[in-house]
């Protein structure tokens, strides 16, 4: 990775940042740090100290909790709708799970830790605003666990395409069999025939490791109540819009 000097608020691609209350952004803004990054870069290691805070801007963080024999599945996404280590406002120095960058290759705005406690000690607005988004990840983070108790593979694939498609810059997505094995927590075969199931609907093409979105409304049909709800809190609580 490598690093630049932090823009204008106006500048940035991360919304939440952008949503902030001019005084609030330029509380932490001098010590913002733009980084790149590649597909499967490693952000953070569950159990491991919190010493960066990490808005996106371009990809997806990928949060990943372990398993017994060293499994990892994912438990939810954050894009430039976001930032990952939240656990540091709930009083945790610990990052909960890891996080792997997805999707596409992109930037981030980093922070120190230190930094944005100290910002968030003098403008209790901005800690406020950041943990809005930690309510809606919280509300995905519950409907992945719903999902995977009581819906079919078919309707979870269709949610997290859905959840790639809502943080990536296109129709087309890199997303393997292991990726999907990652969300949905099934064997490859599984994974194949839920796959096929949606491509017989007409609402992606699966390609080499790639899924496109052919029809975004069929998608969000064959999904049902898996998406919609943290996207609608997400509107409310941070943009501020009347709930749908």
């Amino acid at each position: 990775m490598f690093a630049e000097r932090a823009m204008q608020q106006d500048q940035v691609g991360n919304t939440l940042l952008r949503s902030l209350d001019p005084s609030d952004f330029m509380a932490i803004a001098p010590y913002l740090e733009r980084v790149s990054f590649a597909v499967d870069d490693n952000v953070a290691d569950a159990g491991t100290s919190i010493d960066t805070i990490w808005f996106p801007e371009a990809g997806i963080a990928a949060v990943l909790d372990r398993t017994e024999g060293d499994r990892r599945l994912a438990v939810g996404l954050v894009g430039a709708e976001g930032f990952v280590g939240w656990p540091l406002l709930l009083g945790d120095d610990r990052w909960l799970h890891d996080v792997v960058m997805r999707a596409e290759k992109g930037t981030a705005l980093r922070i120190d830790a230190d930094r944005l406690l100290a910002a968030i000690e003098d403008h209790p607005s901005l800690r406020a605003a950041l943990l809005r988004f930690v309510t809606v990840f919280m509300t995905q983070m519950g409907r992945t666990i719903v999902s995977s108790l009581i819906h079919p593979v078919e309707r979870r694939m269709a949610r997290w395409i859905l959840l790639y498609h809502d943080r990536v810059s296109g129709d087309e997505i890199c997303l393997t069999h292991e990726e999907f094995r990652l969300m949905l927590g099934v064997r490859r075969s599984s994974v194949t025939d839920a796959l096929h199931r949606l491509e017989a609907e007409q609402a992606v093409r699966g390609l080499r490791g790639r899924v496109v979105v052919r029809d975004r409304a069929k998608l969000a049909e064959l999904a049902g109540d898996t998406y919609g709800p943290p996207e609608r809190e997400y509107r409310r609580l941070v943009l501020g819009a009347s709930q749908d």
